[in-house]
């Protein structure tokens, strides 16, 4: 009981409930009397007789590991009493007793349980909870039971035994271990183009995971969360950097600026998601999907990792960590991707970087004002300032931002006969006919409907980047590269020329005056 991963999470958000004097989900009691169930859990797996008064949720009391006795709820916290008899097993409550199956891992009258996932492939074995009911498995505070239809557990079941059939046939090293670090998922429902997950270092051994597409993606996720598990474990042992909660570091599988801790674990969970690509590539399966996500993930957890390895706040553990990824991740960055793979996991991480500029980098107002002043004054070229680095982000965007271009992306490289469809296209949340035409490669088009975006709302960063990328992909054009490489200040600019004379010029003119200095 005590590897269960909720008792963890458990342990720690009672803790920090006793430490800081505070309420929490419910009374301090039913958190503190979860000993008790844990307790009876145990008994009950020793087949000992005994009695043990433990909580009840709602009418529901919880067999950490075990399932969950359900009652009619008279009030929301109370007390059941759990029994052992020679053997057999009882749950009790407002006159009314639920006795557990023989197999408590079997659903029985009054009784739900923590179902069972087991997979095969090959030598390799993996088995899985799938635990909808222990109200500590959520991330943060307890969460009341969510039970997945029985057509959903059958949908993760055979995502399950694919996901677990290609780790073990491509990554068969990482196969040997993943059972050992990942042996409960909480279930969640699918979100449209994504595949959300999560974990945390006191569930040792969790993860909440979205039900994915296919078994690929659920691989990926997989990985991924293992990699931040097995993390997560490192650091209770070993400091990788110094405390710094800063907000300062763009990584790409974000839209904000991260503090140097995430950046170092999402560099450990991506650089596991991008040995899965880099296999799969290899082996010609999926080709142009699996080839674009080795593409991308390739480059921007090396751009990440890049900037980690010169940080100050590092430890001599933490450079020695990094050194030990970058001596595999580095000579992945020349391995051969077919020219589309390459091409398009170049524009989405330009796209993404312009996005996270726009949005958190804010221009000295000084220099916003010198280069607004050069623009009315009809000088040729922007002042030298116009090119400045090494802004410091904030954490609160400005702007909103969009996805749209990277699932039309990966619709595209998923599709067995491209371009996409119109139905794939209206699928899209916030997809526009621009962002259509780009990802279609109609650049011409593109381009015109982003200045039509652009003439609506000069601030919006997706219509910025969008530009930025279609004047691009049709050679070098300098208001590209200002729009890709300095949009914060091209925005702030043009910010100022509203608020200053009666008739601005378009982004895209603007732009392109401030891009004879930015470098391609």
């Amino acid at each position: 009981m005590i590897t269960n991963p909720y008792t963890g999470s458990w342990a720690g958000y009672t803790t920090r409930l006793l430490r800081n004097g505070t309420g929490g989900v419910g009374p301090l009691w039913i958190h503190l009397g979860h000993a008790h169930a844990i307790a009876a859990a145990a008994a009950i797996r020793a087949e000992l007789d005994f009695e043990a008064r433990v909580p009840m949720w709602h009418g529901d009391t919880i067999l950490p590991s075990l399932g969950m006795a359900c009652f009619p709820a008279t009030e929301p916290f109370s007390v059941a009493t759990v029994r052992g008899v020679g053997g057999r097993y009882f749950v009790s409550a407002a006159e009314t007793t639920v006795r557990l199956p023989s197999n408590p891992g079997a659903d029985g009258p009054g009784w739900r349980s923590i179902r069972r996932v087991r997979s095969q492939a090959g030598s390799r074995r993996f088995t899985l909870w799938l635990d909808d009911l222990d109200p500590y498995r959520g991330l943060y505070e307890p969460i009341p039971p969510d039970r997945i239809p029985g057509k959903d557990f059958a949908k993760w079941q055979l995502l399950i035994d694919e996901a677990c059939r290609l780790i073990a046939v491509h990554l068969p090293g990482l196969a040997r271990i993943m059972p050992v670090g990942l042996v409960s998922l909480v279930p969640k429902p699918p979100e449209l183009f994504r595949n959300p997950s999560a974990s945390t270092g006191e569930a040792f051994g969790s993860a909440v995971v979205g039900l994915p597409t296919d078994g690929a993606a659920l691989a990926a996720t997989l990985i991924h969360e293992f990699q931040h598990i097995t993390l997560g474990g490192l650091l209770h042992l070993v400091e990788l950097s110094e405390p710094d909660p800063r907000e300062r570091i763009y990584v790409a599988w974000r839209d904000d600026p991260r503090p140097i801790s995430g950046a170092l674990q999402g560099v450990y969970a991506f650089f596991g998601v991008t040995a899965f690509w880099r296999a799969l590539a290899r082996a010609g399966l999926d080709s142009r999907r699996a080839e674009f996500e080795f593409a991308y993930w390739r480059r921007q957890t090396w751009h990440t990792l890049r900037a980690l390895r010169a940080d100050p706040v590092l430890t001599d553990a933490g450079r020695r960590f990094l050194d030990g990824v970058a001596e595999r991740l580095g000579p992945w960055q020349d391995e051969t991707v077919s020219t589309e793979a390459k091409e398009l996991a170049a524009a989405a991480c330009r796209d993404h970087l312009a996005g996270w500029r726009a949005r958190h980098l804010r221009p000295d107002p000084a220099t916003v004002a010198e280069v607004a002043e050069a623009w009315l004054s009809g000088r040729s070229r922007p002042p030298v300032t116009a090119d400045e680095t090494g802004l410091p982000p904030t954490p609160v965007p400005d702007g909103s931002w969009s996805h749209a271009r990277m699932d039309l992306i990966r619709l595209t490289v998923g599709a067995a006969t491209p371009p996409l469809s119109p139905d794939e296209q209206r699928a899209v949340p916030d997809a526009t006919a621009a962002d259509f035409a780009y990802v279609r490669g109609n650049f011409r088009e593109a381009i015109e409907g982003y200045r039509a975006e652009l003439a609506v709302d000069p601030d919006r960063p997706t219509s910025l980047s969008g530009l930025g990328l279609a004047l691009s992909a049709r050679g070098p054009h300098p208001a590209a590269r200002a729009l890709l490489h300095r949009p914060e200040l091209v925005r702030a600019v043009h910010r100022h020329l509203r608020g200053t004379t009666p008739r601005p010029p378009a982004v895209e003119r603007l732009a392109s005056w401030m891009g004879q200095l930015v470098p391609g």
